[in-house]
Formats: structure tokens, sequence, C-alpha cells
């Protein structure tokens, strides 16, 4: 057994508790959080506190889980041009993705430790091949593939999503789901066959939302960027019709309503996109990719139009394509820095509680509770509860 006792413990399920310790076993499971307030009165509680106990500066929290990246695109970190909006970027990954198969499990592999040193132990990660299949296999992490499929010309429906299946077969026996990839690249037959596997085989979904404005002036006026893109692609969306709203109320409707579903990004979502999604029967998750959208879109999500309708919010590093390191804590850096009055224990059940639901391993992750195995995270070099440019994750167990 090791007891750690720090400023604080962040459960990710109650309030924070100053000077609080957490005894956990060798395997990681947590014996005990500790209030110095509550007095131990059992046995069991008086042996926990009589153990050699490791005194921290800083708050320690639960394990960080990852819901949004593309392990398989490891092997572009620092190769795709920062700032030149989405278009571009979708493009130049298009082009620079295609490598030795070894080369992009090496960097799948590296990118998989650096997660687990960063504090880590859950991830919804983005595949679209089976490429990262091994890598996943062998890790510590648990990972969830979301199996994405692209097909805006309704007449490819069937072929891309048989294919789905064939990758997600390779994926066996670790969890997956087959899923959108955005309101852009998915036709309605598309959708239509997502949403009946999803409800057949009860499985979680995930979708790229509003990451460009280029997607709602699309949506609303068959106008802008995206246009040139198809013509580029040589595909002919003469077929679509604009429908004078924003994407994600477009699409809204052809999800599924019985299982979870998480918009991804969400950096050109509006208020009224917001109250169109309260109003509308589904069970809808946020995540955000600060530094991503930074490194593309060199724009934020309006954060508080979020925070105050009881939406479950998590967070994700997206790939190192759009991301200089996959650290869950440097993206609470970049919303502390734009979002100053954002609180630290709220993030960090963004970070680790929300998305063990979202994932549904909330029974063994996500908060420090008796008889979980979370894992366990110190933060240090905080102000008073604030994060700070040279705040640092230490993973403990």
């Amino acid at each position: 057994m090791k007891k750690f006792t720090a400023d604080y413990v962040l459960t990710a399920c109650g309030s924070p508790i100053k000077n609080g310790s957490v005894v956990v076993d060798d395997n990681g499971k947590i014996l005990k959080v500790e209030n110095p307030e509550n007095p131990p009165v059992t046995p069991h509680e008086l042996l926990y506190r009589d153990l050699p106990t490791e005194k921290l500066s800083g708050v320690l929290t639960p394990g960080f889980v990852n819901t949004h990246c593309h392990l398989e695109l490891s092997h572009l970190k620092g190769k795709v041009p920062a700032g030149e909006g989405l278009i571009e970027f979708i493009g130049n990954v298009q082009k620079l993705r295609k490598a030795d198969e070894n080369e992009v499990k090496e960097a799948a592999a590296k990118a998989d430790e650096e997660m687990e040193r960063n504090g880590i132990v859950a991830v919804g990660d983005i595949s679209n091949s089976a490429v990262t299949a091994s890598v996943k296999t062998k890790s510590k992490l648990y990972y969830h593939n979301f199996i994405e499929v692209y097909g805006f010309d309704p007449k490819n429906a069937d072929a891309v999503f048989s294919n789905a299946l064939s990758v997600q077969e390779q994926f066996k026996p670790l969890a997956s789901s087959i899923t959108p990839h955005a309101a852009y690249s998915v036709s309605k037959e598309l959708f239509k066959l997502i949403r009946k596997e999803a409800e057949t085989t009860n499985s979680v979904l995930t979708i790229h939302n509003q990451e460009t404005d280029e997607e709602n002036k699309l949506y609303r006026y068959k106008q802008g960027s995206f246009l040139d893109f198809y013509e580029r692609l040589g595909i002919d969306i003469s077929f679509f019709k604009p429908q004078a709203r924003d994407s994600i109320q477009s699409i809204l409707p052809l999800l599924t309503n019985q299982q979870n579903v998480l918009m991804v990004h969400n950096t050109y979502t509006n208020m009224k996109d917001i109250y169109f999604t309260r109003r509308f029967d589904r069970k809808i998750n946020w995540c955000f990719c600060p530094d991503a959208n930074l490194y593309i879109e060199n724009t934020l999500p309006k954060i508080s139009i979020f925070t105050n309708h009881g939406f479950n919010i998590t967070l994700g590093t997206d790939s190192l394509a759009s991301n200089t390191e996959l650290c869950i804590l440097k993206e609470m850096r970049v919303l502390q820095q734009h979002f100053p009055n954002l609180l630290l224990e709220n993030m960090v059940q963004w970070a680790s509680s929300n998305g063990a639901k979202f994932l549904g391993i909330d029974e063994e992750k996500g908060t420090l509770e008796k008889g979980k195995t979370p894992g366990l995270n110190l933060i240090t070099n905080l102000d008073r509860l604030k994060i700070t440019p040279e705040s640092k994750v230490r993973k403990l167990a």
C-alpha cells in the first residue's frame, strides 16, 4: 500500500479536500480517500492513518481521460503547417498521412507511452484503419476505437459502411464504434446506417462538429470554401441542398436518440445551436481540444455558453498532426489562460469523470473513490488552485 498526501485532493465527485490523502494498493486500486476533518474510527482506517506517507505539494486528481485523439496520425508531428485553417489542414493530412506501416506503428507506440506519462488512463481514439490495433492491444491504457467513416456521396454509403465493419472486426476484442467523421463528409444515407448500427450494438458515437465556420456556410447557404474543396477532390455535390441553418441543427435529427454522442471541437457553435440541442431529444456531450483549435484555426470555442446547461463536457488532445504533445493538462492550461474564471475542480471533472462517463467506464475510472482503479495524478506549480504556465502533471499510480 502507498499513501499520498497533498495540499488538496480533487476526487472529481465531491468538494476539494484540503490536506487530503489517498491510499492505493500496488495495482492502483483506491483503498481510502482521507479527509483530515473526518478522523479514522475503524481498525482499517486507523491502519491507513499510520502508513508511511509521501507528502506532496500540489493537487491529487484521478487519471485523465482523453476523449478525442487520432493515434494513427502520430507520425505527422511537426509536418502539417499551423494556422492555415481546417480545409487546408485536411488537405495536408490527406497528402502526408501515407507512410510505411512500421513508421506509423512506431510513432503510435511512442504517443501511447507519452499519454501514459502524462497521466492519461483512457482514450477515445479515431481510427480510419486498423494499423494501431497491435499498439493498443499491448497498451496499459484503455482504448475505445471510433471507426470513422467518410462518404458525402449517397451512392457510396453501403460500400463505405461495409468497409468500416471490416476495419472494426480487426480491432476485436477492444471496444469500438462505427462513427461519422463530420457533417460535411457524411451523407444522410450513411448517417442512417451508422445510427442503426449504434442502436443495435448499444454503441457511443463521436463526430467532429463546427471546427470551421465554412461548415455552417455550407449548410446554411451552400457557399464557402467547401465547394472548392469538393471540386478539387472531384466530388459532385449537386445533390446537396442548403438547409438554411447551421450544420449541427441540420444533422442532429439524423443522430441516434438512444446512445451518447460526443460533439468534438465546437469552435463555431453558437448559443442558438446550444438551445436547439437542448430542445432536441439527443444525448449530447461536448469535447474541447483547445490547443488543436489554436493550431488549426487560431481560435477557441465560446466555452462560457456550454457551462451553465448541465451538459457533460470532456477534453481531448486531437492528434500530433494538430498538437505538439498529447497532454490533457496542457489543454487545461490553455483553457485557464484564455478563460481565467474556470475552476480547477470543474476542469478536472471534465478531464476525468465526465470522459469516463461518456466512454462507459465510470465504474472503474474517472473518480477517486474506494474500489476504483482510476489512476492517480499530481498537478504541481499551481497558484491558489489556478493552473499556471509552469503547472506540470506527474503520474503516481
